[in-house]
């Protein structure tokens, strides 16, 4: 990663590009300079700039030819011409063809500056949306969306009917119930399928920071906000946003989320400018926000701008026939990543469809990889399963049918066993958040 934005300044001037160069650089550009349009193409074939100052007039070739090639050669530069005197309607042309901005020389360096970092802007979300769409666009999921209980299948059958439209969902389950798939299967089967679809830890971040992520910021609005920084509601422009944990946000943040959700706009933290997004938003939580919105915890209009479709995804021990068939699907799975053949024999199969599985699809999915890692035959046995599938559990031994809060607890405190009281793997382990494990642990009087 580079240290300092990256300039290319091409100019055939020796003085102007020698003075403009020392400016730059000591403004924190890390500047590398040509005299004609052959020279700056070269350099661009290995070294691709994040802007180019460009000047229209040069010895080998015209500004807009230069331009028109490093579209091709370079397309994530952001290029801002140098215009002299007379020459502004060749500069509005170069805008149509693909320049960032143009300024007429000579140009005050803080003009330069405010321009240079609009284009900086601008390539950083360009980026951002481009690895989102090449890397974390998902497709279609159905294959991983496994089962045949008849609520499992009433749940396929609705994300089927909202996946076309552009409500928001709020998709309600346990921790380790499956709800981001649920989200992935929805934007993956859209409209909006090959756009991005961007995920938001909500529970992640400290306050500020969420906010910072979810609306970008200017440059100063804080310490250590040196340039300004696009918002992920702006990279999902066009595609489907995924606020994971929303129940964790602060009241603040629910009303930034409210407006954005009203009225399609928001301001950077720091800024004034409104900024327009067409985003789908799809929202999940494990928490009971019809109990919070009554004892004033969460914003009751923002939960129903949230739920207009609410899809709730069943906890495994109520889909105690589908055991069978995840256990398949995650051996399959395994068998090919590890480059195996083992399968998970009858008494070690009925021990899995006894379990409870208080950490719902994600639990089953670690306690078949472990299996697999330390079974050293072609058949995982009872011996291979962690202690507590293999052991049932006190108040299942004498008959009684345990609360969630208490099979939850139990898993909480088996996982911090097994990583020894660290609670950074713990909650790595859990697939909840550090933030969101301090408050359960906070609930259950274990802090300390």
């Amino acid at each position: 990663m580079r240290a300092h934005p990256s300039v290319l300044l091409v100019d055939d001037d020796d003085a102007f590009r020698t003075v403009m160069a020392c400016e730059l650089e000591r403004a924190g550009f890390e500047v590398v300079r040509a005299a004609s349009g052959g020279e700056a193409l070269r350099i661009v074939a290995d070294w691709q700039p994040q802007v180019v100052l460009l000047d229209l007039s040069l010895p080998d070739m015209t500004g807009l030819q230069v331009l028109e090639r490093l579209r091709t050669a370079s397309p994530a530069s952001e290029v801002i011409m140098l215009t002299g005197h007379g020459s502004i309607d060749t500069a509005i042309q170069s805008i149509r063809s693909g320049a960032f901005d143009y300024v007429a020389k000579p140009c005050p360096l803080d003009e330069l500056e405010v321009r240079m970092q609009r284009a900086l802007e601008r390539h950083s979300l360009s980026r951002r949306a481009t690895l989102l769409e090449r890397g974390l666009t998902p497709p279609d999921m159905g294959s991983a969306f496994v089962g045949q209980s008849p609520g499992f299948v009433r749940a396929v059958e609705l994300i089927g009917r909202v996946a076309p439209s552009d409500s928001a969902v709020l998709i309600t389950g346990e921790t380790g119930s499956g709800k981001e798939i649920v989200a992935k299967l929805i934007h993956s089967r859209s409209p909006r399928r090959d756009r991005p679809f961007v995920v938001v830890e909500c529970a992640a971040l400290q306050e500020s920071l969420l906010q910072s992520e979810l609306f970008g910021h200017e440059r100063g609005a804080f310490t250590g906000a040196d340039r300004a920084k696009p918002g992920l509601f702006e990279v999902a422009h066009g595609g489907t946003i995924f606020l994971d944990e929303i129940g964790e946000v602060s009241a603040s943040t629910q009303v930034k989320l409210l407006r954005v959700l009203d009225t399609s706009t928001f301001r950077h933290v720091g800024g004034t400018a409104e900024i327009r997004v067409d985003v789908r938003v799809l929202a999940a939580t494990n928490r009971d926000l019809v109990a919070m919105v009554r004892q004033g915890l969460f914003r009751e209009d923002l939960f129903y701008r949230l739920s207009t479709i609410s899809l709730h995804v069943p906890p495994l021990r109520e889909r105690a026939g589908d055991v069978e068939l995840l256990v398949r699907y995650f051996v399959g799975q395994l068998n090919d990543r590890f480059g195996c053949r083992k399968e998970v024999g009858e008494a070690a199969l009925a021990m899995l469809r006894r379990h409870d599985w208080p950490g719902n699809v994600r639990e089953l999915k670690h306690v078949i990889e472990a299996a697999l890692v330390v079974c050293d035959g072609p058949e995982v046995r009872p011996e291979h399963l962690p202690a507590a599938v293999r052991q049932p559990t006190a108040a299942a031994s004498a008959g009684a049918i345990p609360t969630l809060e208490e099979l939850e607890r139990d898993h909480i405190r088996r996982v911090l066993d097994a990583m020894h009281g660290h609670r950074g793997q713990a909650a790595k382990a859990l697939g909840i958040s550090e933030r969101n494990l301090y408050r359960k642990l906070g609930d259950y009087g274990w802090l300390g």
